[in-house]
């Protein structure tokens, strides 16, 4: 069974079994990008001065877009445009990592196809669960 409520900003959320179903998913998301975050920072430390700025800015990703997904998790349909950016990002990773994966000269692109390509199957699920693409619909205060 579904139902829509909106609420005080005129928005209309979806408290359908789907919708709670997508939001699970993105809490999912959420705490694996977190967990990812916090144990990068031993990366950080012990990498080598040639790719530490690299690797704390893969942090920081890490950080962002655990906050990224919580906020989608948390209210789904109240970031027009947020949804696309994310799938957008994960997606390119991982067709980027089938190309490396194909040249065969970069080491980690099969580590990078499972876990992005694992996550934007995810976020698409989660997307169409949570009717993503009404986020900010027209008509709406976000």
């Amino acid at each position: 069974m579904s139902s829509t409520t909106v609420s005080g900003t005129g928005q209309v959320v979806a408290s359908s079994t789907a919708g709670r179903i997508g939001r699970v998913l993105m809490w999912v998301a959420a705490a694996s990008a977190a967990a990812a975050a916090a144990s990068a920072v031993g990366v950080v430390v012990e990498s080598e001065a040639a790719v530490r700025v690299v690797e704390t800015w893969r942090a920081y990703g890490l950080v962002v877009f655990a906050g990224l997904f919580a906020l989608l998790a948390w209210r789904p349909q109240a970031y027009r445009g947020v949804w696309e950016l994310v799938i957008f990002h994960k997606l390119a990773l991982t067709v980027t990592a089938v190309g490396y994966a194909v040249a065969g000269d970069v080491p980690g692109a099969g580590q990078i196809l499972v876990w992005d390509g694992g996550l934007s199957v995810l976020l698409v699920v989660a997307y169409l669960l949570c009717r993503g693409w009404r986020s900010g619909a027209r008509g709406s205060r976000a």
